[in-house]
């Protein structure tokens, strides 16, 4: 499977700002704090980068959070996590790697919404239609020149219109520790770090490890500046960050 955009052709750029959040695995109280403090609005356009579900307190309520920022006026682009993908696929939907879900924080997403059989029948019937919706819909990447958001990565040898979909949702090591020559700075999440990780103009990692412990952040394209919240805390730090 090829490469997937979630940028329509010929759209006209916004003329706000671009703003991309890592990872959240269902802490939705940080999640909330971080979209007062940022404020996305009309004109802006926002970038969830996937792992939306799984391992956190509240997955459910988590999606409730971000499907309230589609009433904000600006664009938002859900891109698909690994963790979606599972989710999917154990839901007997398009995906990958459904029979691992239970064993990778599935079992608290189900709880999350008052699924106490795991089966993807009694899911199916106890998940509100929206929030399935919300799965079905996510993007696998979204282009913004120079940048290029994807969850995980991509295999650093290959094109971008040659990628595939498994690499984009999973690899680590073969993306993070080589340079590729695509000319794009590739923006990602899925592999936690203490701290935002800056290879320009390679790449920039924005999953700070919030479920682990860490914090939640949220990378200002436009203005260079990086919003971070620590986990169990309602206080957001700002920063400068070079970002090209």
């Amino acid at each position: 499977m090829g490469f997937l955009s979630a940028e329509p052709a010929g759209k006209r750029e916004p003329k706000g700002r671009l703003l991309a959040v890592g990872d959240i695995h269902g802490c939705a109280e940080e999640l909330a704090t971080m979209l007062k403090a940022v404020a996305p609005a009309s004109g802006d356009t926002i970038v969830f980068i996937g792992d939306y579900v799984d391992r956190g307190p509240s997955p459910h309520d988590a999606i409730e959070v971000l499907l309230t920022v589609e009433s904000s006026g600006a664009e938002v682009v859900f891109l698909k996590g690994n963790h979606e993908d599972m989710m999917l696929s154990f839901l007997g939907m398009p995906g990958h790697y459904g029979e691992s879900f239970l064993f990778n924080g599935g079992a608290d997403t189900l709880e999350s919404y008052g699924i106490h059989h795991y089966t993807p029948e009694h899911a199916l019937e106890l998940m509100p239609e929206q929030h399935l919706n919300f799965l079905k819909r996510l993007a696998t990447s979204y282009q913004r020149a120079p940048f290029f958001f994807v969850h995980a990565g991509i295999l650093p040898s290959v094109p971008l219109d040659q990628q595939v979909v498994e690499d984009m949702l999973w690899i680590r090591h073969e993306f993070i520790h080589n340079r590729h020559r695509l000319d794009a700075t590739v923006v990602f999440g899925h592999t936690p770090m203490r701290e935002i990780l800056v290879d320009l103009p390679y790449k920039l990692g924005i999953d700070t490890g919030l479920v682990y412990g860490g914090k939640l952040s949220c990378v200002d394209f436009t203005q260079g500046v990086v919003h971070q919240v620590a986990r169990r805390s309602t206080r957001v730090r700002s920063r400068a960050l070079k970002v090209r």
